[in-house]
């Protein structure tokens, strides 16, 4: 069983910055974002597996940066120019072997408790 722990979440006006940090118990090899709105579905954000390669939303790469710190078992988010539309329950979702596709783990195994961003206007 992987634990995940998401943190680095908060209330930030648009145009800001916030990098999202998920803690990983152990190593696994992909991983990734997940964000969720109020009364919205959850969408894939991005993924990085192994060696680093990385995926991301058609409608997002231009201001998601993720990235991950294997020595640390750590996965960021950066998220850069932000809008109100990016408020959201971001969550750190996890496979042990999943390849990745459309911002996403293909499979998804383990789930982070969620970290809350509010953008306001």
């Amino acid at each position: 069983q992987v634990q995940l722990a998401e943190s680095g979440g908060g209330s930030v006006q648009a145009g800001g910055s916030l990098r999202l940090s998920c803690s990983a118990s152990q190593y696994i090899v992909c991983m990734g974002w997940f964000r969720q709105a109020p009364g919205k579905e959850r969408e894939a954000v991005a993924a990085i597996r192994g060696s680093g390669s990385t995926s991301y939303a058609d409608s997002l790469k231009d201001r998601f940066i993720i990235s991950k710190d294997d020595a640390k078992n750590t996965l960021y988010l950066q998220i850069n120019s932000l809008k109100p539309e990016d408020t959201a329950t971001y969550y750190c979702a996890a496979h042990p072997f999943s390849g990745i596709n459309g911002g996403r783990c293909t499979y998804v195994m383990y789930w982070g408790q969620g970290t809350q961003v509010s953008v306001s206007s």
